[in-house]
């Protein structure tokens, strides 16, 4: 009985370590997947937070913003070489959000394409719970 319980507990051992690698190089090949908590400086409205859910496959990153100002969904999202653009379609104007990736953080611009106003904007990845 002994030998049995062993023989399981190693394969069970074996097989978290294996899925290990694997469970990292999925995350660290869609970096941006996940809820990330931003805020938004400089323009009309002042400082502002807001919520990304962003999924990322490949270059092409989809989902959907969450603000104060409402809600909307991604119009067009690419990352590439560690640059993140996405444009969001707001009632009376498209909003792009530019921004590098580093140390897991999001760190750049925006601007609306009619109005002119811009500003800088963060965001932090939320951890998986």
């Amino acid at each position: 009985m002994k030998r049995i319980l062993a023989a399981c507990l190693a394969v069970f051992t074996f097989s978290c370590l294996a899925i290990l690698p694997r469970a990292a190089a999925e995350s660290s090949q869609a970096p941006l997947t996940g809820t990330w908590q931003c805020q938004s400086h400089g323009g009309s409205q002042g400082d502002m937070s807001f919520t990304l859910d962003l999924q990322q496959n490949g270059e092409n990153v989809t989902g959907s913003v969450s603000s104060p100002l409402g809600d909307a969904d991604i119009a067009s999202g690419s990352f590439k070489s560690h640059h993140l653009r996405i444009q969001i379609n707001g009632a009376d104007t498209a909003y792009i959000l530019t921004a590098d990736y580093q140390n897991g953080r999001l760190v750049g611009a925006w601007h609306t394409t009619n109005t002119g106003e811009k500003g800088t904007w963060e965001g932090k990845k939320q951890a998986n719970n």
